[in-house]
């Protein structure tokens, strides 16, 4: 039995995907960071003043963004499995890197500016289909067949499976596959993350790649928390704790749209919302929608002692979709 000649340790590191609507999108809190490309998410690591884990991810988020977080779980956990040294040549330090979701962030208001809270979609532009397909998942499909066509004939049909099940080229998008395909475009090197990892400065073939990247493994960790909160909008009644107090169902749409990144049907929403009991009339309209006025809604709170799983299954409401 061999014995290493180096301690090891683990350093843990905390991470925060925090997610707040803006204006009707959905947008992630970000920080300026040293290393390129010079934003990433909230993070930093656990110290032995912190009492436990979450409570040192709140003190780190306040502390680089002054933003108070609400509803908090942990996302996943990630293993850097190259070890690095510090100072002393015979430790080697592991990293874990635990990564934590954080919806209905208190941004100071109307405090909005492009350093700090950034659209999701500026990082993942592929992921949005409001409008139809976008333009630039027609430029990634381009670049990942290319991928596979310089495969050999056995690795080039597991590529292809791979680009069709990610990026749903038989028409089954899923999008609760975001992580799947960042990944995917990861090892592809259509991520400049990845020649970043290497220790290497991108070529000029990726600076025409849409998608703006981040520091570290942060928009890996962005993607599972995209992929995380698509799915527990459908079980779980996560969608509300991003909604006001009272809303519309327009804008209760809207925000379940512009996170599932998915066009819904108007009839087929409102009928699940309806048939669900997922929201109760507060007596009250507004007239801000600029046509007649609209009658304003809130979440029935009660009904997580009524149901277990109160959520919006958006695949349920796609335009030409029934429930």
């Amino acid at each position: 039995m061999n014995e290493r000649s180096q301690e090891s340790r683990v350093r843990i590191d905390l991470t925060a995907v925090v997610v707040a609507m803006r204006a009707g999108e959905p947008h992630v809190l970000t920080v300026k960071t040293p290393e390129p490309p010079g934003v990433g998410l909230p993070s930093g690591p656990f110290q032995s003043g912190h009492r436990t884990l979450q409570a040192g991810l709140r003190r780190w988020v306040e502390d680089q963004t002054r933003c108070a977080l609400g509803y908090v779980e942990q996302l996943y956990t990630f293993a850097d499995h190259a070890p690095f040294r510090l100072d002393d040549p015979n430790t080697e330090h592991q990293t874990v890197s635990i990564a934590y979701l954080a919806l209905g962030a208190d941004a100071g208001g109307d405090d909005m500016d492009a350093e700090r809270w950034r659209r999701w979609y500026a990082f993942f532009p592929w992921e949005d289909s409001r409008q139809g397909t976008p333009p630039a998942r027609a430029e990634m499909l381009k670049r990942l067949k290319a991928w596979a066509a310089a495969a050999s004939a056995g690795r080039r049909l597991e590529r292809q499976e791979r680009i069709r099940l990610a990026f749903g080229t038989d028409d089954a998008w899923d999008e609760e596959r975001a992580l799947e395909r960042y990944e995917l475009l990861y090892e592809a090197g259509l991520a400049p993350e990845a020649a970043l990892d290497r220790g290497e400065t991108p070529g000029p073939e990726m600076a025409g790649l849409p998608g703006l990247p981040m520091a570290a493994d942060h928009r890996r960790i962005l993607a599972t928390g995209i992929s995380r909160l698509r799915a527990k909008i459908k079980y779980r009644p996560v969608l509300f704790e991003l909604m006001p107090p009272a809303f519309t169902l327009t804008d209760l749409q809207r925000t379940a749209e512009a996170l599932s990144g998915t066009p819904l049907h108007k009839q087929n929403f409102r009928r699940l919302v309806a048939n669900r009991g997922l929201v109760e009339e507060t007596g009250q309209v507004t007239t801000e929608t600029g046509g007649r006025p609209a009658k304003l809604v809130r979440f029935r709170r009660e009904l997580t002692l009524e149901r277990p799983a109160p959520g919006v299954r958006v695949s349920a409401t796609r335009r030409g979709a029934y429930p």
